[in-house]
């Protein structure tokens, strides 16, 4: 089997790499560290495709950006993959909002040249797209709520077990990050359903693991515990601290990948996450982080919401289990927190 990764040197792409590495496929990563020019060095991902490098043998990295579209075509044409997992992209609502062209480009025009590029060069191809909930745009804010003491949770019976696919990404706020990760989702399906290839979008919740690079801007989770670690502040943008987000551990979300690929369908989307059982409050995370590192949380609080954020988003994985029973969550919350915690201890935050 020979798979091509697409940001592998991020958090889904390098578990991509390890575990297909593992599994003795041939792995070929595409990456050009583009998180660090969004993010600057607390973004950067050298360390991680270093890591790759030195443990697979298998695994062969190329320096190439997918908004390069003779690139890209060239690199199908040379490859010609069985497997392709697209995890590049520019994740950020905030950094979309300062930098259109170069999120859109990314998302979207980025997302098509790959998929022509397999149509063209490989279209037997398995290709899985590493999509978002923010496809939902803030329509998952009309579902009514009620307060609890630490979290906002539904006060609909009919999202008990969470957001399923069927829920609407029309008539919404997406923030510009969420409109460009529309559009390549919708090319995903497309070119499932109109050309008949195998293709996927995982519409991930809050993906997340001890290899992120996370940052202020995106990758809650690892920036919180990271900023207890080092005593930074961390700020908390409306919501009263109790927005919630199901933790999927990246591991997970490739296991996922590997029985797509042993069954593949055409055009399908799924909602990927952590679940009811791996959900969070950003207080309770405070709370959680705290009792393992013993160092209180520093916070302030500001009174504004992000655009187009989410109040409670809990995915439901009915559909995943339903197509693929053999796939469940292994990675408990405790477990993605004590793992974060683990790697991130005595590494300074920058």
């Amino acid at each position: 089997m020979k798979l091509l990764v697409t940001g592998s040197s991020g958090l889904i792409g390098s578990e991509v790499v390890d575990y297909f590495c593992r599994q003795g496929w041939q792995v070929h990563g595409v990456d050009n560290n583009m998180r660090a020019d969004f993010f600057g060095p607390q973004g950067d991902t050298r360390w991680n495709q270093e890591r790759l490098k030195a443990a697979h043998p298998s695994f062969h990295h190329h320096e190439l950006d997918i908004r390069d579209r003779k690139a890209v075509l060239e690199c199908l044409a040379t490859l010609t993959p069985t497997h392709v997992v697209h995890t590049a992209a520019q994740p950020s609502h905030d950094l979309a909002a300062s930098r259109p062209f170069d999120d859109f480009d990314t998302n979207a025009v980025g997302t098509l040249n790959l998929l022509e590029a397999t149509r063209l060069h490989a279209p037997e191809a398995v290709f899985i797209h590493m999509s978002t909930n923010k496809v939902y745009g803030d329509r998952p804010n009309t579902i009514k709520l009620k307060e609890l003491d630490t979290r906002w949770d539904y006060d609909d019976p009919a999202y008990v077990g969470g957001i399923t696919e069927e829920f609407s990404i029309d008539q919404s706020k997406h923030s510009l990050f969420g409109a460009s990760k529309v559009a390549a989702d919708v090319m995903v399906q497309e070119y499932g359903r109109y050309f008949g290839m195998k293709t996927c979008a995982l519409r991930g919740g809050c993906l997340t693991g001890p290899n992120h690079s996370g940052v202020e801007l995106h990758g809650f989770l690892s920036y919180l515990i990271k900023c207890n670690l080092a005593g930074k502040k961390y700020n908390v943008f409306g919501y009263k601290g109790k927005q919630v987000r199901d933790n999927i551990h990246s591991l997970d979300v490739v296991r996922f990948m590997h029985a797509f690929f042993e069954n593949p369908r055409c055009g399908e989307v799924y909602n990927i996450g952590g679940g009811r059982d791996n959900s969070v409050s950003i207080l309770e995370a405070f709370d959680k982080i705290s009792a393992i590192s013993g160092k209180p949380m520093q916070w302030e609080y500001v009174d504004k919401n992000r655009e187009g954020d989410h109040i409670c988003y809990i995915s439901d994985l009915s559909k995943m289990k339903d197509h693929y029973p053999g796939w469940g969550i292994t990675k408990t919350l405790d477990d993605i927190f004590e793992e974060i915690h683990s790697r991130s201890a005595g590494q300074p935050l920058k």
